[in-house]
């Protein structure tokens, strides 16, 4: 059994907070329920490190905070974040051993905005090695796994940050997400995740993989308290130059996600609460090499959102394919350029036998990267190398910008939202590609072109695989820059109608 914890008593963080701010319940009594379910689940291996007393005294500053009637829509909620969020007294180690025993001296303006918030942090969870992998398998200190199947992945790189939400051991969980890592992972864990536009999240305290496209992201069982979250993070923060000011004309701050939400919800009767909305699916996204357990899936939830007053358009985004090695191209060549500051001088591992300072920081490297961020710098060392930067980097660069006015034409002509599949296939094996350490690449398809180009998406729980463990399949929503509302909104209308969100594995 994983979890007890009291805060599964509670369908959203609005009930929650109703009981907190009704005295029914005390943030400490939440904190303490929410460490012994990560205690009973370490089988899960989602969390990294753990400190009851950090945890505590957080708890005790909420019920402070209650007791003098000053909390606000997230205090006293149990949440967690991804190692690579820089934080004072947790380690964070970005799942390396390069990073193993980091503490940093201040926190990521995500973490500290939660926590001014009154959010209570239970800890730091497991992921691919700086955020590098699709599966959760190249993390440093061993996979964390699928509440669901235990012998599945439970996607990445914010495996840990799914796998934690779909357990049940925390409410909601940060994220990070450069090519798909908030959206595969809640997918494949059967609960809600979403990637902003970029520039709308700081990314200050971010530890950094592919900084044109590092973008943080919530994951919560549903979209509704996923607008809370994405709410409190956003905004604009000078000490991020990839940070935006202003959104289309409204300026980028607390406040502005969820009054587009709202007058999203507002703008639709009851009856028809889709009526009028476009949403454009490509036929790109239906290939050979979709399953069928995933097609019938978004099939049915799109015919689901057509009930609800919907319209369904074919569009094509001609240059998905192109999408892949787009990618493996900028993000390996930016984490080549971002990595070489663990050189074993200022920080992180550092060699005990060495001859010169050359050798020192290659023998630091090879000792402290895993094989798949080893090979991601080759990659991007090689693309960036003389010779080859015109005929590989800018060339991916201008496929890029090909991508992104994919995207803007069938926005500007034929639909409000895009929908379709977020991964090919339900969760793999733990294992299953380990001959071949680029298949995992593949499983990035859908997800690639809307960070390239910059997009807000988004998935949902919208059914189940036919395996003897049913796996959870998740629906991909993408939508125009800056309508992370309207999407959250879109979303929150399917929930009302389906129940695959509020769906539990068998032990939680």
């Amino acid at each position: 059994m994983y979890s007890n914890a009291l805060h599964t008593e509670f369908s959203s963080i609005a009930d929650l907070r109703q009981a907190l701010n009704d005295r029914r319940i005390s943030a400490q009594e939440l904190a303490q329920s929410a460490l012994a379910a990560a205690e009973k689940a370490a089988d899960l291996n989602a969390f990294l490190h753990i400190d009851t007393e950090l945890t505590l005294a957080q708890a005790r500053a909420a019920d402070a905070l209650l007791a003098a009637g000053q909390g606000g829509p997230l205090t006293g909620l149990p949440i967690a974040h991804k190692d690579v969020f820089v934080t004072q007294g947790w380690r964070t180690t970005a799942s390396s051993k390069m990073l193993g025993q980091y503490v940093s001296p201040f926190d990521a303006t995500v973490v500290d905005k939660l926590q001014k918030a009154g959010a209570v942090s239970v800890g730091k969870l497991n992921c691919d090695e700086f955020a590098m992998g699709s599966g959760n398998e190249f993390s440093a200190f061993g996979p964390a796994r699928n509440p669901w199947d235990a012998t599945r992945v439970p996607g990445g790189s914010s495996g840990g940050s799914a796998a934690a939400v779909a357990a049940g051991l925390v409410m909601a969980s940060t994220g990070t997400d450069t090519g798909g890592s908030v959206r595969q992972p809640a997918a494949l864990c059967g609960v809600s995740g979403i990637k902003p536009t970029y520039g709308t999240v700081s990314r200050y305290g971010m530890i950094a993989y592919g900084s044109s496209l590092d973008q943080a992201g919530p994951l919560a069982r549903h979209a509704q308290d996923l607008v809370e979250l994405l709410d409190c993070i956003s905004g604009f923060d000078e000490r991020d130059s990839t940070s935006l000011e202003n959104c289309k004309g409204t300026p980028n701050q607390p406040g502005r996600i969820r009054a587009d939400f709202e007058a999203a919800l507002a703008s639709h009767p009851a009856g028809k609460p889709m009526q009028g909305l476009r949403i454009g699916v490509p036929t790109e996204f239906f290939s050979a090499g979709l399953s069928n357990d995933v097609a019938q899936a978004v099939e049915a939830a799109l015919r689901e959102f057509e009930a609800l007053g919907a319209t369904r358009v074919s569009i094509s985004l001609p240059r998905t394919e192109l999408s892949i090695p787009a990618y493996y191209v900028i993000a390996p060549a930016e984490a080549s350029s971002n990595l070489s500051r663990y050189d074993g001088v200022r920080y992180g591992h550092r060699t005990h036998s060495y001859g010169d300072l050359a050798d020192m920081t290659s023998r630091s490297r090879a000792e402290g990267f895993g094989p798949e961020v080893k090979r991601r710098i080759l990659v991007g060392t090689y693309m960036l190398c003389h010779g080859y930067y015109d005929a590989y980097y800018l060339q991916a660069q201008r496929i890029r910008r090909l991508i992104a006015d994919d995207f803007q034409r069938v926005f500007n002509a034929d639909c409000d939202v895009i929908m379709g599949p977020v991964t090919p296939t339900p969760a793999k094996l733990i294992g299953a590609n380990q001959d071949d350490p680029t298949a995992d690449w593949l499983a990035d398809i859908y997800t690639l072109a809307p960070s390239l180009a910059g997009l807000p998406a988004m998935s949902i729980p919208c059914g189940f695989s036919q395996d003897a463990k049913p796996l959870p399949i998740g629906l991909h929503l993408i939508g125009n820059y800056f309508s992370e509302g309207h999407l959250l909104a879109t979303a929150h209308r399917f929930q009302q109608a389906t129940d695959w969100h509020q769906r539990k594995p068998e032990h939680a």
